[in-house]
């Protein structure tokens, strides 16, 4: 037993100290900054990328959370003054100063109807019809624009990382064959350094997934408060229509 514990001493005495003062030592920390810093080229401008891609998915997520919360809030607002409003002219004079798609609406379905002549008001419902809902449409095609970046970035940045652990790996490997050593000190930070490029790429795509889902679920919840919109404004319509058409001539120009 006593010579397992002289055995520190042992090595000491037979020279052996220098040799493990001569272990690999690390040119820089295995830290991220550290590993971006010593990567290859490539896998640097791959990691660049993808955090440019990470700041853009932050900044639209943000930019779209605050435009689809307010037309959210403008339309829950007109939906309100639609319901208790008696009449479509009645629905103009309170959302004639308003902004948003539903006072576009209204006023779209009022100037349709001071455009017709009483007889030919019932063919007027259908055309107002047809114009509420492209305006809907094009409501929601407004919001849901920038989107698409985002699940461009949630779907590419994952394989863009790979390329880049998949270069650095294989650099990593070149290199060992060179030095001619499998020592785990020399090996490992150039391995660690592509792994990080992966890491990257689920930190930029990950986010981007959970912000374009979340996105879609509002702007479908706006889209459906439109639905309403258009339906409160085709009553209306038809209110103010079956309030005008002459009485001698209820059908005929259905």
């Amino acid at each position: 037993m006593r010579v397992f514990h002289l055995f520190p001493g042992l090595l000491l005495a037979f020279g052996a100290a220098p040799a493990l003062a001569q272990a690999p030592v690390l040119a820089a920390p295995l830290t991220a900054w550290g590993m971006f810093l010593g990567a290859d080229a490539v896998v640097q401008s791959v990691m660049v990328g993808l955090m440019s891609a990470s700041v853009a998915t932050w900044t639209i997520w943000l930019a779209k959370a605050l435009e689809v919360r307010a037309m959210r809030r403008q339309v829950a607002a007109s939906l309100g003054i639609l319901a208790g409003a008696q009449s479509l002219a009645a629905a103009e004079t309170r959302l004639r100063n308003g902004k948003g798609p539903a006072a576009a609406m209204v006023a779209t379905a009022a100037t349709d109807l001071r455009n017709h002549a009483p007889a030919a008001l019932r063919r007027a419902e259908e055309r107002i019809a047809t114009r509420l809902d492209r305006q809907r449409v094009a409501a929601g095609r407004s919001l849901a624009r920038g989107t698409g970046i985002l699940a461009t970035i949630g779907s590419t940045a994952p394989f863009i990382g790979l390329f880049g652990t998949v270069w650095g790996i294989m650099n990593s490997f070149v290199g060992i064959a060179q030095a001619q050593t499998t020592n785990l000190a020399v090996v490992a930070p150039g391995i660690a350094e592509a792994l990080l490029a992966t890491a990257t790429g689920l930190v930029a795509a990950i986010p981007a997934v959970v912000a374009y889902n979340a996105i879609n679920r509002s702007i479908a919840a706006v889209k459906a408060q439109l639905g309403d919109c258009v339906a409160e404004v085709r009553r209306l319509a038809g209110h103010d229509i079956d309030q005008h058409v002459p009485a001698s001539l209820p059908l005929a120009a259905e």
